[in-house]
């Protein structure tokens, strides 16, 4: 035999025990793995792997078991690549491990027996075929047994049966040399074959044989499920209930002992084969909780009497139990805008975004959280989230930031809006509702943490039509004609609505529900009741939650176009292991913050015995990054920024926080630089340097710089260029509480539709009365527009206002005592 396999075999070819064997070892390294393999085939262009070939690939580890690696191979074995020519990519790889998956020894099994499920009453042939220096033996067991008369490459029964189920594997002997096969896996199904129906001829595909069946049950009575596949390898299974796995339940048999109230819901099976996949029928299983009914205090009716009161029917029973609703999928947009150019900067929209982004991604929300965009970003952030959208999907908008509200229209303030800023520089709400309409999703939910004052400089009116949908839901910081507020701190804390929120987003609750226990919260609060309080606005007509399940659409392959997108703002660099020329080895390692804020850290893992000192820090980065050098290669994550992933970020390491990724237009290119001392010689350091690319890392992919890149999100949200003057304040007092206005008049709902009443809504209005004292109002500043003349130079006051979202700290009591004692008049 040869040193190798035959060069001419095309890869596609390879068995799998050494596929699965050399995907192991290149998923496993980081620096010579796939993504380095499909850089040397990618530059050799003989089987043309592109970039986004690549981007296929690294989508597979969001995938159950996926593996880039197999991903890659399978690309290249479709476009004629031999075992020859991976062969000689392998060893310029420099993966030694690697090569030697390739090269047989001197027993080799060339035909593996494979796992099948098969009807009862069928012939079962298992196959094994290896190959030798010597004569070559075979002997089948059955799990430890041998199995009688079982010497043969081929194992046969015919025709087997139920106690023929389980596992074999066949010893095969050459010499003094013995392997064993892979296991494989025998189910046998026993179902009555009716009308004639064969499945004899179909063992090499995936074919559904026995379906789930409804059950009405009471709580603590066993639910049995089944369903069943022939194919050849054995099908494998996934039960689902509600749209969500069911944890653990991976055979063809689902049995809970004993239910409970949760366990109530629509039950199917994903079944799925090497190259096909399938569902089972849906079925409802309905739980109820025992009961006895007395009738005129002497008599006592069983259960089943209790369905004759329902006409001698289930209907009355399956009736009282609410049907579940689920998402097809569920996708939020998050935006926080601060540091605001020409405008007064906030704080607490950082805190909240962070807060949302981990909560909302708790109910299963794909989450992009991003902080300060300019009006072309923000646009096309919307665009982006758009593209996830579909039919029965819930999305979800938080917008923390300037705000205003003209004609029912609410504006959300870009961090680059001029002073004074219009409606044109600005995003309407109500008009990316109407895009989201077009979407058909099942759940639009706004959250808008921004002020509602009318501005009186823009008079525009716009009419945006949108459709009559029994499926949206705004839930407003404040009310209409009113502003928000934000409490100044040395930390950071939550802006009041999300302080409140957050302790109720997880309820499973229908959502107007969960906003109105919030109002309800936000009225409680001294330090803004009278001020502040919550609106909601809705026109839901079911009991949709965001806790509901999420049910995959057949028509919908998410794994092709909105997953990919989403994975696009969330792929994080590989750590890297950097080996200098002195000996000394760093770890190179990112962490996301937001979507568009990524954490760099250098950690020293070794170093040589003579060097004293040694650090390395990064440099030289983009100046479209908005990264201050002062903050740069800190020992402290606090001291460059980084509050919230302190706690998991590895300690004895420099850290560097990159904020605005959306700027960046070209890949992310930065020095690694190396500084290191050594006791024989002087004091003075020694340098060495790498250069590092990474590519564009997390929302930086997605290019949102591009001005205008689609005309989805343009089409309704430019507005005329109509005067907006926006606030130009004096600097903020550090413990002030400050009111940030827009200036805005009483909402026309008629405006929304020429009908008046396409859009059914209602209004809930919590906590607007009472007052937390004379002492506390009479020290509420209420700042003045003053804008600056452009041909005097002098100030001129006006009378529309800015409005900021309130923080508040952890404990309540203690904040609103503290913050009381801090005021003073201006």
């Amino acid at each position: 035999m040869s040193d190798c396999v035959d060069r001419s075999t095309k890869i596609n070819l390879l068995k799998e025990a050494v596929v699965k064997k050399l995907c192991e070892v290149l998923d496993k390294s980081s620096d010579r793995g796939w993504r380095k393999l499909g850089e040397i085939v990618g530059n050799e262009r003989r089987f043309k792997v592109s970039s986004q070939d690549m981007e296929m690939c690294s989508l597979k580890v969001l995938q159950l078991e996926g593996s880039p690696s197999r991903m890659l191979l399978r690309l290249m074995g479709e476009r004629g690549c031999t075992t020859g020519h991976l062969m000689d990519y392998l060893q310029t790889l420099g993966n030694s491990e690697a090569v030697q998956c390739l090269k047989p020894s001197s027993l080799q099994i060339l035909i593996q027996p494979q796992s099948l499920a098969l009807l009862s009453g069928h012939n079962l042939r298992l196959s094994c075929h290896a190959v030798g220096k010597s004569p070559v033996h075979y002997q089948w067991f059955k799990g430890k047994e041998e199995v009688p008369n079982s010497m043969s490459p081929d194992l046969v029964i015919s025709p087997v049966h139920l106690k023929d189920i389980g596992h074999y594997i066949c010893r095969v002997n050459c010499g003094e040399m013995f392997e064993f096969s892979q296991w494989a896996q025998v189910d046998v199904l026993n179902i009555n074959t009716n009308h004639g129906q064969s499945y004899h001829s179909l063992e090499g595909r995936l074919k559904l044989v026995t379906q789930p069946q409804s059950q009405k049950l009471y709580m603590g009575d066993a639910l049995h499920l089944e369903c069943g596949a022939v194919g050849r390898p054995i099908p494998r299974y996934q039960w689902h209930r509600n749209g969500v796995p069911v944890p653990n339940a991976t055979k063809r048999k689902l049995v809970i002992p004993h239910v409970m109230q949760d366990d109530h819901g629509r039950y199917r099976c994903e079944i799925s084969g090497s190259t096909e996949r399938m569902w089972t029928n849906e079925v409802e299983v309905v739980v109820a909780p025992r009961i006895t009914v007395q009738v005129s205090g002497a008599m006592e009716c069983s259960e089943d009497d209790v369905y004759a009161i329902g006409g001698g029917s289930s209907d009355f029973f399956l009736n009282s139990i609410p049907e579940q609703l689920y998402a097809t999928d569920k996708v939020a947009l998050l935006i926080g805008n601060l540091s605001y150019k020409n405008h007064p900067q906030l704080k607490a929209a950082m805190v909240d975004v962070y807060d949302l982004t981990n909560l909302l991604r708790q109910l299963n929300f794909k989450v992009v959280s991003l902080l300060d965009l300019t009006e072309s970003e923000m646009r096309n952030a919307v665009d982006e989230f758009l593209l996830l959208l579909h039919k029965g999907v819930y999305g979800l908008l938080y917008y923390a930031g300037h705000g205003y509200e003209n004609y029912g229209n609410s504006f959300m303030v870009p961090v680059d809006a001029p002073n004074p800023y219009r409606s044109a520089n600005c995003l309407c709400v109500q008009s990316i509702l109407k895009l989201m309409q077009e979407k058909e999703t099942g759940l639009n939910v706004f959250l808008l943490d921004m002020c509602r004052k009318r501005n009186i400089h823009d008079d525009s009116a716009t009419n945006i039509v949108l459709r009559v949908t029994a499926n949206i839901v705004f839930g407003y910081a404040t009310c209409q004609d009113a502003e928000a507020f934000e409490l100044s701190s040395s930390g950071f804390t939550n802006g009041v609505f999300v302080k409140f929120l957050k302790k109720r987003l997880l309820d499973d609750e229908k959502i107007t529900v969960v906003l109105d226990r919030v109002a309800e919260d936000m009225g409680q609060f001294d330090a803004t009741r009278g001020k502040q309080a919550l609106e909601i606005r809705s026109s839901l007509s079911e009991r949709r939650a965001l806790t509901d399940p999420i049910l995959p659409s057949d028509s919908v392959d998410l794994t092709l176009g909105p997953s990919r997108q989403w994975a696009k703002a969330h792929e994080l660099p590989e750590s890297m292991s950097l080996i200098f020329d002195c000996g000394a080895q760093i770890k190179l390692g990112f962490a996301a913050e937001f979507s568009n804020v990524l954490v760099i850290y250098t950690h020293i893992v070794k170093k040589p015995e003579d060097m004293s000192f040694c650090q390395a820090h990064v440099t030289d980065f983009s100046q479209e990054l908005d990264v201050d050098p002062k903050e740069m290669n800190r020992e402290t994550p606090e001291e460059t920024g980084i509050y919230f992933l302190s706690s998991t970020l590895p300690q004895h390491c420099l850290y560097t926080r990159l904020s605005s990724l959306q700027k960046l237009r070209e890949e992310l290119v930065f020095t690694v630089c190396l500084q290191g001392t050594f006791s024989d010689m002087d004091d003075d350091p020694v340098h060495w340097t790498k250069s590092i690319n990474i590519g564009k890392p997390l929302i930086a992919r997605l290019d949102l710089y591009r001005a205008m890149r689609r005309n989805s999100c343009l089409r309704t949200c430019m507005m005329p260029h109509s005067p907006s003057h926006s606030p130009c304040q004096s600097p903020r007092s550090e413990h002030f509480l400050h009111l940030h206005h827009g200036p805005h008049q009483a909402q026309d709902p008629s405006r929304l539709s020429p009908q008046q009443n396409h859009l059914d809504t209602y209004e809930r209005l919590q906590g607007a009365v009472g007052s937390c004292g004379d002492s506390f109002y009479e020290n509420l500043t209420t700042c003045h527009n003053e804008q600056m003349h452009n041909s005097g130079g002098e100030l001129s006051s006006s009378p529309g206002r800015y409005s900021i979202p309130i923080e508040a700290s952890d404990d309540i009591n203690e904040l609103q005592t503290a913050f009381i004692n801090s005021l003073h008049k201006v």
